[in-house]
């Protein structure tokens, strides 16, 4: 059976804990750099040309973003871009804390895919973040974006740079997709949906969060 995004809608915009919707299925965030390619990203994996807003100015996501997909069964969290040098260090502040609270509280989160740009080494920010999400067992999964802008040899060495450099287990897993191309994403919907159980997930019910969690804490164990 293909798993596939087949219907997607925004239930909730947020700065502050009391605008987040009802817990209830799985989320899965998606965090990033600014300008890294988030909001295009999105739109890919979801078959929706405009969901996520595409702004020619980094650092305009200022909300955390609630998406319901096929009807609840789990939800995809679109977190504001971080390490936008033009945004003021005091709204930087806010904008970490309100991600911090997120990332720590929300009782459904099962997990964070981090994006960072094929094209680059990852950022000191990108490895904080990603030792941050290691330390609370998020990680795991990581998108090189813009994969169109370089070679298939480049994109080889490209991947292995990223391992290095956030310190990525055998375990992890790394894709590289086009937005642009419309390729490489259908591995990570996939991926998704393998955090819910899978007999859930086909009887159409929501993801059941404790098992993941359960499961990400045997897998941390071993």
């Amino acid at each position: 059976m293909d798993i596939k995004i087949k219907k997607s809608d925004i239930i909730a915009v947020a700065v502050r804990e009391e605008q987040y919707p009802p817990e209830g299925p799985a989320e899965i965030a998606f965090a990033g750099r600014s300008n890294v390619g988030k909001s295009s990203l999105l739109n890919l994996l979801t078959g929706r040309r405009k969901l996520a807003k595409i702004s020619g100015s980094p650092g305009k996501t200022r909300t955390i973003n609630f998406y319901s997909i096929n009807d609840d069964v789990l939800r995809i969290v679109d977190l504001p871009g971080y390490g936008y040098a033009r945004v003021s260090r005091s709204e930087s502040e806010k904008w970490g804390q309100m991600m911090e609270n997120y990332l720590l509280n929300r009782q459904t989160l099962a997990k964070v895919v981090q994006l960072v740009d094929i094209r680059h080494k990852p950022t000191r920010q990108d490895v904080q973040m990603y030792e941050f999400l290691k330390y609370y067992g998020l990680d795991g999964i990581v998108v090189a974006t813009k994969a169109d802008k370089i070679s298939g040899n480049q994109i080889v060495k490209a991947k292995k740079l990223i391992r290095d450099t956030l310190d990525m287990s055998s375990e992890d897993r790394l894709y590289h997709v086009s937005s642009l191309n419309k390729t490489g994403h259908e591995p990570l919907v996939e991926d998704l949906f393998s955090l819910c159980k899978r007999e859930s997930y086909v009887n159409d019910k929501s993801c059941d969060v404790a098992e993941i969690k359960r499961i990400n804490t045997d897998n941390q164990s071993k």
